[in-house]
């Protein structure tokens, strides 16, 4: 099997205090993998630092784009970015080390017999750090109630730490996909399983953010909540 090349895509807004650390991580943990970093116009510099890492780093990567426009766009901006280039895997990753970084080579590995690796909050083995019960409770429900309507096995579909063979992304429709936010992963997912491409879950202990502010919004969540409906009946 020849080697990967994987991508690894880190979407941006405001996260001066956690891009350096969260670069420097990704590097160490799989250092055969590039790095993109999409930054949506961060105001506190977050794109400039992170031009500064390519000019040093080969491996390094920067898109930027005009204006905040949900986590999901930013997604597909860096996919489509990877998928005009030749790397194999793609990656998903917060920037924020909610995701952890030491992971990335066990996901990698897992995408050797399956589409899609998913790292999973809720298999045995996973689970969450600092998080208060009501938002341990939010996010198990959220994923209960999207696998039930969606009627799919997988036990974390708001998990948002994926690796992707290329041709997974290649194949779900990109352009297709409407969730901007929370239901972006939710959406993902649901569109490679529709597309006969298996997904295996991978354990993570998912860590509250070290710095900066949490993007998650009411909005966000409620878009999520009407989409698993949109997608039920799609299906």
């Amino acid at each position: 099997m020849p080697e990967p090349s994987p991508l690894v895509v880190v979407p941006t807004y405001n996260e001066l205090e956690n891009l350096p650390r969260v670069l420097r991580a990704i590097r160490e943990s799989l250092p055969i993998a590039h790095i993109l970093v999409v930054d949506d116009n961060s105001p506190d510099g977050t794109g400039a630092v992170a031009d500064g890492f390519a000019i040093d780093d080969s491996q390094i990567h920067v898109l930027h784009r005009t204006e905040k426009a949900g986590l999901g766009r930013a997604y597909i901006a860096g996919f489509k970015w990877a998928l005009d280039r030749k790397y194999t895997h793609i990656f998903e990753m917060d920037a924020d080390f909610s995701h952890p970084p030491e992971k990335l080579q066990e996901l990698l590995d897992a995408t050797r017999e399956h589409d899609v690796a998913l790292g999973s909050r809720w298999v045995k083995g996973g689970g969450t750090e600092g998080w208060p019960l009501k938002r341990q409770l939010l996010s198990r429900g959220g994923s209960l109630y999207a696998r039930t309507i969606l009627g799919v096995g997988i036990k974390d579909l708001t998990g948002g730490f994926k690796c992707f063979r290329r041709n997974v992304l290649e194949t779900i429709r990109l352009d297709e996909v409407e969730a901007l936010g929370y239901g972006f992963q939710i959406e993902l997912t649901w569109r490679a399983l529709s597309h006969g491409f298996s997904v295996k879950e991978i354990p993570i202990l998912f860590t509250d953010r070290i710095a900066g502010k949490s993007k998650m919004s009411g909005a966000i969540f409620r878009e999520a909540l009407g989409l698993v409906w949109k997608l039920r009946f799609r299906s």
